[in-house]
């Protein structure tokens, strides 16, 4: 039975509504943020625009110089690829509060460990593959270890690995094999060996999409050769792994436990461990993720060129940490963007080729990249200051 309020107000036979409407009290504590705001906020909108502006630059100096033909987007895409993936790593791990310096060694480390066991004791390919991934994520570990261990900052340490790992490559190169660059031993031919292993060769070896490629040169859409096949073979397969972890990286930082727990550690460590984060935990996975992905790099490049060196990927961990700053990773941590390191790794590409298509003398490279760190630290600690955090 009703009470008398309510039986008068709604009289036998009129529905009554199932909830009674309550006056919305105002909190000044909550505003509407616009969508320029939002967008300003992005930590990738930086690279993004960066982007933009040297594709646009380009387009106007060497828009008629082949640069943005088939083979040359490929071009450029490569170089992109292969910075994009050491890239994606370093943004996950600065946005974890942490530096590895020790990526370049690691690239020439891992290289060899592929090289030597392929030529020298007659591995097969993917054997010698999981022994130099095996080596480098341990080593990976162990960095981790060390840094959440001691407590020192992770600059020391991997400044330290960057030593030992390139002593290391050049010590065992010279010890087992008497050379610092293999490619071949008598009859055997790495590249060779490398693009015949079923497995090696379909994952890290060729290209993808070469019909397609060919369907559009037959048609005349895309320049080919004398044999009527495209100019541009396809897209390489660094590029198909550029693509597939910047994807799984800005998912894993978007939508799932372990990206917030990346985040949280960057920002304040003792707070997220307060609250029950493994922090240490997250930060040697971390470590162990920049070495396969520095390994992966190298498995990529020994399939492309047919060698290993134990010097390869020199100053790579510089051109990766400007890639993920460019792309909006802070140096103290906890804010960044795996999206903006992979465009910043495209402005790394289209720059370093684009040159080439130019009259401009290819000295001025490193220069462009120093500017563009300095202007991207300095932008995007501005817009984090005055939108992200509202202050002015």
């Amino acid at each position: 039975m009703l009470p008398p309020s309510l039986g008068d107000t709604y009289p036998r036979g009129h529905a009554m509504p199932t909830e009674v409407p309550s006056a919305q009290a105002s909190d000044e504590r909550v505003r509407d943020v616009g969508a320029l705001r939002k967008l300003l906020s992005r930590p990738e909108f930086g690279s993004v625009s960066g982007a933009l502006l040297v594709f646009a630059m380009f387009a106007a100096v060497a828009g008629d110089s082949g640069m943005f033909s088939a083979e040359g987007v490929v071009n450029w895409a490569t170089v992109a690829a292969f910075l994009g993936i050491l890239a994606a790593g370093a943004a996950l791990l600065m946005i974890g509060g942490e530096f590895d310096l020790s990526i370049g060694s690691m690239i020439g480390f891992s290289g060899m460990m592929l090289a030597i066991p392929c030529l020298y004791w007659h591995w097969p390919v993917w054997a010698a593959a999981v022994f130099a991934f095996g080596c480098a994520m341990a080593l990976g570990g162990v960095n981790g270890w060390l840094v959440v261990r001691t407590g020192l900052p992770s600059f020391i340490v991997t400044l330290a690995f960057y030593f030992i790992l390139r002593g290391l490559s050049l010590a065992l190169s010279t010890t087992l094999t008497g050379k610092t660059i293999l490619s071949t031993n008598g009859d055997l031919v790495l590249r060779q060996i490398v693009s015949a292993d079923p497995v090696i060769g379909s994952l890290f070896h060729g290209h993808v999409l070469t019909g397609l490629f060919n369907s559009l040169a037959h048609a005349g859409f895309m320049a080919a050769r004398d044999d009527g096949t495209a100019l541009a073979i396809g897209v390489p397969k660094v590029v198909v792994w550029w693509l597939l972890i910047t994807a799984a990286g800005a998912f894993t930082l978007a939508r799932t436990r372990f990206g917030n727990w990346v985040l949280a550690s960057g920002g304040d460590p003792v707070a997220a461990k307060n609250v029950g984060i493994p922090v240490a935990r997250v930060k040697i996975l971390l470590f162990v993720l920049m070495a396969f992905f520095s390994t992966l790099f190298a498995v990529l490049q020994v399939a492309d060129a047919g060698s290993a060196a134990a010097d390869r990927g020199l100053q790579k961990e510089f051109e990766a940490i400007i890639a993920a700053v460019i792309g909006g990773c802070l140096l103290t941590g906890g804010y960044g963007s795996v999206v903006g390191a992979a465009f910043g790794a495209l402005i790394f590409g289209m720059v370093q080729i684009g040159i080439g298509y130019t009259s401009i003398d290819n000295n001025w490279y490193r220069v462009f990249l120093g500017v563009m760190l300095l202007v991207a630290v300095l932008f995007n600690n501005y817009i984090r200051r005055r939108f992200a955090l509202g202050k002015r």
